[in-house]
């Protein structure tokens, strides 16, 4: 009975999906150009205007002030040589303010920033389902 119990464990473990926890949920704005730059570094910042900023397959880190995300920053850069700049993945919804304010905070601390964003669409085509980054 015990190898039956087991076995039937091991075939629902093997069949089953397992489920990651994405990132954040964000719309991104859209825009005809993209560009080649990948950075491991990611600021993040939603609709209601919370920043986060996480360094390479680590989790996103919640920021209270632009001071502190600029220190994270430069900690996470240095670890990265070969980093050239750092993604900004803001939701559309989001009040330009906001991003302004991390944009300088990079540019105070001559960090290069770069905007991230979709595709834009084409006439006749469907809008872009939301990005999980």
């Amino acid at each position: 009975m015990t190898d039956v119990i087991f076995l039937l464990l091991i075939f629902f473990m093997v069949t089953s999906t397992f489920v990651f926890p994405t990132g954040l949920d964000i719309t991104l704005p859209q825009s005809s150009e993209q560009s080649t730059i990948k950075p491991s570094t990611r600021v993040y910042v939603d609709s209601i205007g919370n920043i986060s900023a996480a360094y390479a397959e680590g989790d996103a880190v919640p920021f209270d002030d632009t001071d502190a995300l600029a220190e994270y920053l430069k900690v996470s850069l240095a670890q990265d040589t070969t980093q050239a700049a750092v993604a900004v993945y803001a939701d559309e919804n989001t009040r330009y303010a906001n991003i302004v304010n991390v944009l300088s905070a990079g540019s105070a601390n001559g960090i290069k920033m770069v905007l991230a964003t979709t595709p834009s669409v084409k006439s006749g085509e469907d809008a872009p389902a939301k990005s999980q980054q």
